[in-house]
């Protein structure tokens, strides 16, 4: 077995070494920054856009440690569920003038990224099983060898 290491932290964990998830970090970074702009009054928003997007990442890592190929499915469709939903908010935040064009952009390219993988990765669990990472690799599934 080949042990990946995380920048000077040991052993990763299984879902440490999905692209996906670290795109997913990515976006709840991208969306602190979006919720520091966003006035009081709208707080709403806020709370929705931080939950939502920590819930990405969340039922990611979830999904990737369990073993049955069903459960891992339903967490990555949650995932993908939680991503569709930042989209919304973006797209209302938007509408509402409450964050700036390259933000929005940039929130809207990591999501479709997000959502792309995780239908993948949903789908080739239901064709290949366990055990079939080289099928997953065939169907376009990308997992870092290293962090």
């Amino acid at each position: 077995m080949m042990e990946t290491l995380v920048k000077g932290r040991g052993p990763v964990l299984d879902h440490e070494k999905l692209d996906v998830y670290h795109i997913a970090i990515e976006f709840v970074m991208l969306s602190d920054g979006i919720i520091e702009h966003i006035p009081r009054g709208r707080g709403y928003l806020s709370d929705q856009l931080q939950r939502a997007a920590l819930s990405i990442s969340l039922n990611i890592a979830e999904g990737a440690g369990v073993y049955a190929i069903d459960e891992k499915v339903r967490f990555y469709r949650m995932a993908k569920r939680s991503a569709t939903e930042c989209a919304g908010i973006l797209d209302v935040c938007q509408k509402l003038q409450l964050l700036d064009e390259q933000k929005y952009v940039k929130g809207r390219e990591l999501i479709v990224r997000i959502v792309s993988i995780l239908v993948k990765m949903a789908k080739a669990k239901k064709i290949v099983g366990k055990g079939g990472q080289r099928n997953r690799q065939r169907h376009g599934i990308i997992v870092s060898k290293e962090v």
